[in-house]
């Protein structure tokens, strides 16, 4: 798969994981949307239920993302009650493409694909699923040899930067920034290109090292062009200008 292509679609047989709850009014934006880093929160709580649902939480209960992407066609509207679902993609035997397929009762839609690396805690390396769970997960794709290969290599051109302040509680149970604060940050831009997200939109943001408390967190931005002329958004978050994060934000057709 590539910057722009569509994803997955959803597989007619196999092991898909369905969940569903209320929106919640604190995961909205000022619009009363479920905002980006609500999805970010839901993707990883879906992530939790989904490994519980499969028997597998206590053999794989540590995963990092590497990259999300977000397609949001349709927002969603508060109240309204949402509904995932989540496949796999892609899979190898340390990690894996999940999909999650997020619509809700009043007509939205989001569509996510997330790549997960199953973590050892004690090696801070990579692990590899046990069988059971690898088997379960690849009845729904033909890929079985999925490799990591970042989408986002600019370097920083910055046209504009600004500060980020974070929080002790934006850290997680492994001490990095949470993935959901770095779309918090993507926020603080977003009314600078109203004209991008007022539309339907494509979010891909990839983590390239972690963010820990105390970090002097910087956001830069600069305008982005596709190949067929849709404007976007370049977006990294720096340490020292080393870019910790980088992400685009691209309108979609």
């Amino acid at each position: 798969m590539t910057l722009d292509q569509p994803l997955a679609q959803r597989p007619d047989a196999g092991y898909v994981f369905e969940t569903s709850w209320p929106l919640a009014s604190g995961d909205i934006d000022q619009f009363e949307r479920l905002s980006v880093d609500g999805v970010a929160r839901y993707l990883q709580e879906a992530g939790a239920q989904h490994l519980v649902h499969a028997e597998a939480f206590d053999a794989h209960p540590f995963w990092i993302v590497r990259r999300t992407v977000m397609d949001v066609h349709q927002p969603i509207a508060w109240p309204d009650k949402i509904h995932l679902a989540r496949w796999c993609s892609g899979i190898s035997p340390r990690w894996c493409n999940m999909r999650v397929r997020v619509t809700s009762e009043g007509g939205g839609l989001i569509e996510t694909e997330g790549f997960w690396i199953n973590m050892n805690m004690e090696t801070k390396g990579p692990s590899r699923m046990e069988d059971h769970f690898f088997d379960r997960l690849a009845t729904t794709t033909d890929e079985h040899r999925l490799r990591w290969r970042p989408w986002l290599t600019e370097p920083v051109n910055a046209v504009h930067e600004q500060p980020f302040a974070l929080r002790r509680s934006d850290t997680d149970r492994l001490d990095h920034v949470n993935n959901s604060i770095y779309l918090q940050a993507m926020r603080e831009v977003f009314p600078q290109v109203s004209d991008l997200v007022d539309g339907p939109f494509r979010l891909v943001i990839e983590y390239n090292k972690p963010i820990t408390f105390g970090e002097d967190v910087r956001i830069a931005t600069a305008p982005e062009q596709s190949a067929d002329g849709r404007d976007g958004l370049r977006f990294w978050m720096t340490v020292d200008g080393d870019p910790r994060t980088h992400a685009i934000l691209t309108t979609i057709p």
